[in-house]
Order: structure tokens, then C-alpha cells, then sequence
């Protein structure tokens, strides 16, 4: 699925449109959705832990896999086939997210997602979710609602069979999310790094660059060395340029008023940064296809290819022309990325899309010495050629070992 247009907008029916009035900051997290209960000043400091799951727990999506659910010393989930996977992923406040940009709904859709996706690249159907929360005491309990539907919403339109099964709320000086992930294999066996092969297409699924434009956006245009102050001439306008900053400048934080005027402006990339969409089926679609190596790519393409090349003794050779496509479709979706597009599809991060590769017949031979961006591949799907969603990107050569060195350290 793609969008035309400079600036395209969120359909009224995404599921991530849930948080999206909520502000943009910890202290003010006002969605009238979730103060129905109690007063709308509660904080994690006045109603305590208690009473704050009280709230929490009705919100959260429950799991097909539960036999046992929150409110004893450890859930029970059922194991089909005697095995399971398990992931765990945290999100601190500073250098994983800013309160100044994200909703509380963002904060737990994405914690939902970043740890959905990695179970899918394994070839795992996600089951079940555990989130453990530490926050300020002076914490709105209607923030940590919001986390709370935002966990849900994401497991509903992502992984329905997916819920949350317990978890733990404690306190910290600094927001932090932990969320530990199982999946289901199914009888499969499960898809990793160290899979691939010489001769392997290099397939992907979901959108490439989005998101690492999106982060950019946010740093270059929606930080400010007097927060709010510059929204309003901002908001007049519809920059295509990023604002540079000054050298010498005062230090510059996120804007909570800036953060949301970028947001209105770019809204397909700066949501693929604060509330991910990603393609989970295609990881079970991968694994029954065949797929010998999988990787959830959030570190944008380069990287996490490097780490498969890495575990699986090979390189990954990409193609000039997959990539110039990529590029064009992300200047398709907003035109501010420009010139950049392609830095974007090849090194921006958080993504939550994911890789993998499959056999095939012949060899493309090593890694040429100018193929510093060789490897880069993002989220799902084997190289199954019926499938619409998935993309050919290249393919997989055998290296030595010290020419692999060479190449990943470049």
C-alpha cells in the first residue's frame, strides 16, 4: 500500500489515530477516553499502585493463548507444540522516545510493536505480551491508560490472537516501558540470522526510509531553544527544507507545539517513527515459504543486513535499481526527504519492518570492493514471487572473511 501526495494524511479509521490528540506531554496527557474512572488529576502518586492497575488491567487486550491471566504471582500460557519463542525490548524516556513528541498512545503502540515485529521475524505468530512500567510518582494515571490502549490497539490491528498477560508498575524518576513478547511456531522451525546462503533472493515488505525520515524531521524542525515560541510562524507555513540550526546556537530540546505542527505537516513519516505500522503476517508468510534467514530491521538496512552477512559468513548484494525504486516512492510520499531518499531507504532506523531470504538456484559471487551498501534489507516475506507485498532486493554471495571485515567495517 503506498500514498501519492506532499503531504498525506492518516485515514479517520487508522487504529493510531486513537492517541493522536492526546498532547504530547507526560504532564498533560488529557484523553477524555480514559478519565472516566476517577478524577482527571489522578496521578500514580495519589491513587497508588493499587488502584492505578485497577485501571490499567481493563483496558489491556486479552490473549487466545491464556490460561491463566493477570492477578496471580505468573500467567500460564498455553505451548502448542511444546516450544515458544520470547523477545524483550525497553523503551527509556531520552533515548528511545520524548514525551515533548509522543502521545501516550504512541508509547504503547510502539512498545507493542518493536517487540510484535521481532517475534514475527522469527516466522512466530505473536501470543502474548508482558509490560512492566516505572514512572514518576507524578505520573497522570490517565497516561498511563493511554500507554495502556495503545498496547491494545496495536496487538488488535497487528496480532489480534496477542494480548497482555501481566506485568509489574512500579516507580522511577525516568518513564520506562519494558515489554517481554511470545510467539507460536506452530511446528515451524524458527527463521534465523545465520540462514542464508549464496544464491539467496534478498526479499522485503512494509516501507522503507519512513521512518528514519521521520526522526530527522522531528530533530531538525521540532526542537527549539525556547519551546513553543516558533510553532505559530512554523504552522503558517509549509517548509520543504529543513530548518538548520545556527552554529554556536543555544542548546535546542524537543517542542511539544513544533513536535505536532511537524507531525500535521509530514504525517506518514513521522508516524512510522512514533506509532510504526508493520507487516507481521508477512513474517509467518516468510517462514512457510521457505525463507532461510529473517531479521526485524530497526536499525535501518546497512546495519542489520551487516548483521546477518555477519552470523551467516556471507555478504549482501543489493540492487542499485530496488533501491533508486524505493527512493522514488518515499519522495512519492512527501517530497521533503528529496535528495535524501535514498539515504533513508538504506540507513534509517526504527522501522519495524524486517528481512529475509530464500534459495535459489545460482550464485552471485562476492561483494565488490565499491559495495559499501550492500546488504541493506528491511522486514518480511521470503522471495516469493506470487506475493504482491514483497519486493525483490538483491541477492546473497559468498565472501571471505576478510573481505567481509573489510566491507562491514566501512
Amino acid at each position: 500500500m503506498s500514498t501519492h501526495g506532499a503531504h498525506p494524511q492518516l485515514p479517520a479509521d487508522d487504529p493510531r489515530q486513537s492517541g493522536a490528540a492526546d498532547p504530547h506531554d507526560l504532564g498533560d496527557a488529557r484523553d477524555t477516553r480514559v478519565t472516566r474512572e476517577g478524577g482527571a488529576g489522578d496521578t500514580l502518586e495519589s491513587v497508588g499502585e493499587v488502584e492505578a492497575l485497577k485501571r490499567i488491567f481493563p483496558r489491556l487486550p486479552n490473549a487466545a493463548a491464556a490460561l491463566l491471566g493477570p492477578g496471580d504471582d505468573a500467567a500460564v500460557i498455553s505451548a502448542p507444540d511444546a516450544r515458544f519463542v520470547v523477545t524483550t525490548d525497553m523503551m527509556i524516556h531520552g533515548p528511545d522516545f520524548r514525551l515533548a513528541w509522543s502521545t501516550p498512545h504512541d508509547l504503547g503502540w510502539k512498545a507493542a510493536v518493536t517487540n510484535l515485529a521481532d517475534v514475527a521475524a522469527m516466522g512466530a505468530t505473536p501470543s502474548a505480551l508482558v509490560v512492566a512500567i516505572a514512572a514518576p510518582l507524578s505520573t497522570p494515571v490517565a497516561t498511563l491508560e493511554g500507554i495502556a490502549d495503545g498496547l491494545r490497539d496495536a496487538c488488535a490491528a497487528l496480532a489480534p490472537l496477542a494480548g497482555v498477560v501481566g506485568g509489574d508498575l512500579s516507580v522511577s524518576n525516568t518513564l520506562t516501558i519494558a515489554v517481554t513478547a511470545f510467539g507460536d511456531l506452530d511446528g515451524r522451525a524458527p527463521v534465523v540470522r545465520s540462514g542464508a546462503r549464496p544464491g539467496d533472493i534478498v526479499a522485503v515488505a512494509g516501507d522503507l526510509g519512513r521512518a528514519g525520515a521521520g526522526i530527522w524531521l522531528l530533530f531538525d524542525q521540532a526542537t527549539s531553544s525556547e519551546p513553543g515560541l516558533a510553532a505559530a510562524e512554523l504552522a503558517a507555513a509549509e517548509p520543504v527544507t529543513p530548518i538548520r540550526q545556527p552554529s554556536g546556537s543555544a542548546p535546542r530540546e524537543p517542542d511539544a507545539a513544533l513536535g505536532r505542527v511537524i507531525r500535521s505537516q509530514h504525517p506518514a513519516l513521522v508516524n512510522a517513527q512514533l506509532a510504526p505500522m508493520s507487516p507481521l503476517a508477512a513474517g509467518v508468510l516468510a517462514a512457510q515459504a521457505g525463507a532461510t534467514s529473517m531479521l526485524d530491521v530497526s536499525d535501518g538496512l546497512v546495519l542489520d543486513a551487516g548483521r546477518i552477512a555477519t552470523a551467516s559468513g556471507c555478504s549482501i548484494d543489493l540492487s542499485h535499481a530496488f533501491i533508486e525504486a524505493e527512493a522514488n516512492a518515499l519522495r512519492a510520499v512527501d517530497a521533503v526527504v528529496g535528495a535524501q531518499a535514498a539515504d533513508f531507504v538504506l540507513c534509517g532506523g526504527r522501522s519495524c519492518t524486517a528481512g529475509d531470504l530464500r534459495p535459489r538456484a545460482r550464485s552471485t559471487g562476492g561483494v565488490s570492493p565499491d559495495r559499501r551498501r550492500a546488504g541493506a534489507r528491511s522486514r518480511a516475506s521470503t522471495g516469493h514471487r506470487g506475493r504482491r507485498s514483497l519486493r525483490e532486493a538483491g541477492r546473497v554471495g559468498s565472501v571471505q572473511r576478510l573481505e567481509r571485515r573489510r566491507w562491514l567495517n566501512r
